[in-house]
């Protein structure tokens, strides 16, 4: 199967989308279009079957910055302190029927590139994402590290892991 990743469009279907997990769904099918096409907040890349157009997975991405007090992590101590331009992956799921075919990797593959492009045009010490306990290894596989937080739960959503990518690591990977 021949896979392109691509950023979404407002004609691609995505009610047929089912990755075992009601939330990654549920933004992808409602959110994620309103998000990159009204809002303007975010932009989500798709991975889809070449010839079909088969929608097999999403990552959904946005800038966001952060002050390094919130992680601490040793690599910032050279860095200002006030807030840092950071890429944060938002969303990533693989519709159920392609899970463990390399989609992910694909996706994240492309999500690296993005947090370089960044970096070349207005500035990026890496990424954030927000992982849920099933994801963490998935994460660890392409060297993410578990940030210790310093404070910002959300007590009414289920506590996921803040992990981070440096930019330099990224550069150490895509090389």
């Amino acid at each position: 199967m021949k896979i392109e990743i691509r950023k979404l469009e407002k004609r691609d279907n995505r009610a047929d989308f089912s990755s075992g997990d009601i939330e990654i769904d549920r933004f992808f099918v409602k959110f994620a279009g309103q998000n990159q096409f009204k809002h303007k907040i975010g932009n989500t890349y798709i991975a889809v079957e070449s010839h079909s157009q088969n929608i097999l997975g999403y990552a959904t991405v946005t800038s966001s910055s952060m002050n390094i007090k919130e992680l601490k992590l040793s690599e910032f101590k050279k860095f200002p302190n006030y807030p840092l331009p950071i890429f944060r992956i938002a969303r990533l799921g693989i519709d159920k029927r392609y899970q463990s075919q390399g989609i992910g990797g694909k996706l994240l593959r492309k999500m690296l590139y993005l947090a370089i492009e960044l970096e070349e045009l207005v500035g990026c010490v890496g990424i954030l994402v927000d992982a849920k306990d099933d994801a963490i290894g998935f994460y660890k596989r392409y060297s993410f590290e578990i940030a210790p937080v310093v404070d910002g739960e959300l007590p009414s959503r289920p506590m996921q892991t803040v992990m981070y990518l440096s930019i330099r690591t990224i550069h150490k990977i895509l090389n």
